[in-house]
């Protein structure tokens, strides 16, 4: 993730970089792609990610845990891992996820990081290498293993648990006497004590997360009941409807739009943690919605000046977390295949793993790694821990529901009715069939 992983890294395809000294050359459905010739003789696998290596010197954490297990995989095999990357100049660009979607069907790259959305497509079209042929992924919890398998194939393998929950200063909940909010009702409760005292905007959105109190509330009792494997196979059959279980959440979005709790036209245009992080940091927003690392890093809110406390959100049966998988993907026609998914065996072992957890203080995708967490994370984590959650991405639904649903909240922001994005989820799930 690293996000995610955030879906909001985006650029002209121009802009590839690799690492390096490199040359151009283009395949045969004339996309370019780019090689270092310094390193013809040495073995190579090639990663289309949004990112490069690390500075020995940068403080991103979550660069720095992922190029710890890269390290270990380049000197165990004698293999160089060469990024190709893609990053964003504003949010107008084309998506990561576009440009990976298109090298990934012209097999330009040997593994990609992918995010919920490219991970479903690519699977059902086979372009993804069956990953459960990996020693690895005999360690993997069985959230992990369900969201990433697409047809029977476990098409993807993250080195995090991706958990998004509510950023709450504590210290202005504390200030007006407000409870942290369990139920929906207590949140804009919450929300209109804040308003009411002259904080303009009580909730700091994006265009990317705003999905994710329709996810909490849609599908608490699908996950958190008794029936979910037979629930799942009615949404996918078309027995049961997305949209009757969205309703309750796009709803919600739209009472936050229509009382100014959410600002929509600023929504539209920021970016996830650059566009509402500031005012947040400032403690000019009581709320703000990221991901479970957000809160380990000092770019993001890893260092506040408040107390800050990291909760799940509103939902009929209290705070939700919601999940949701990126994760490494092998294209099938893969150059450096074997070398690759030996690579990946190292980089997703336990001994990795740990050292990637430690390092980045997250939830590790193998049932064998533990670390303690940050403070202001422990509720979040309790819950994850108590298996109470739902899943914001999950491969076994015909109907991509991380990306879908997300198109469709920014249909909400732009004015749309609750019935119409309704009814664009019911044309969505007809047209998945």
């Amino acid at each position: 993730m690293i996000r995610d992983i955030k879906r909001g890294l985006s650029l002209f395809l121009a802009g590839l970089l690799l690492v390096g000294a490199a040359a151009c050359k283009s395949n045969e459905n004339g996309m370019v792609n780019l090689a270092d010739d310094e390193k013809e003789e040495t073995k190579v696998v090639n990663l289309f990610g949004p990112m490069e290596k690390s500075n020995p010197d940068a403080d991103n954490t979550a660069r720095s845990a992922h190029d710890l297990t890269v390290m270990m995989a380049e000197e165990r095999l004698g293999i160089t891992l060469e990024y190709r990357t893609y990053t964003a100049e504003d949010y107008q660009d084309k998506t990561y996820d576009d440009v990976t979607l298109a090298r990934a069907r012209s097999d330009m790259d040997d593994v990609y990081l992918l995010n919920p959305d490219t991970i479903q497509i690519l699977g059902a079209e086979e372009k993804l290498v069956d990953l459960s042929c990996l020693e690895s992924a005999a360690n993997l919890r069985e959230v992990v293993k369900v969201s990433n398998t697409v047809d029977g194939k476990l098409v993807a393998i993250p080195q995090e648990v991706v958990v998004y929950g509510l950023f709450v200063n504590q210290d202005m909940f504390d200030k007006y006497e407000l409870e942290l909010p369990d139920t929906p009702e207590e949140f804009l409760e919450c929300c209109r004590v804040f308003k009411e005292n002259g904080i303009e905007t009580p909730v700091g959105a994006n265009r990317w997360w705003l999905e994710n109190f329709v996810f909490a509330q849609a599908y608490v009792d699908l996950y958190n009941g008794e029936n979910t494997q037979k629930e799942i196979a009615a949404l996918n059959s078309g027995e049961a409807k997305y949209s009757d279980y969205m309703r309750e959440g796009f709803e919600f979005v739209k009472t936050l739009i229509d009382l100014g709790y959410v600002d929509a036209k600023k929504a539209l245009t920021y970016e996830a943690i650059e566009g509402e992080g500031p005012d947040f940091l400032a403690q000019k927003t009581p709320i703000v919605m990221a991901y479970w690392g957000a809160a380990n890093t000092e770019t993001a809110y890893g260092k506040t000046d408040f107390n800050m406390q990291v909760i799940g959100f509103p939902s009929h049966r209290g705070q939700m977390p919601v999940v949701s998988m990126s994760g490494f993907g092998v294209c099938v026609n893969a150059e450096h295949l074997e070398d690759t998914l030996a690579v990946l065996d190292i980089m997703l072992s336990d001994e990795a793993l740990q050292i990637y957890a430690e390092t980045n203080r997250v939830i590790s995708p193998s049932k064998n790694v533990e670390v303690e967490c940050v403070d202001a994370l422990k509720p979040l984590n309790e819950l994850v821990n108590d298996g109470v959650f739902v899943l914001g991405s999950n491969a076994g639904m015909k109907l991509e529901q991380w990306g879908n649903t997300c198109l469709v909240v920014r249909e909400l922001l732009e004015g749309a009715s609750v019935e119409e994005c309704l009814g664009r989820l019911d044309q969505m799930q007809a047209d998945a069939k």
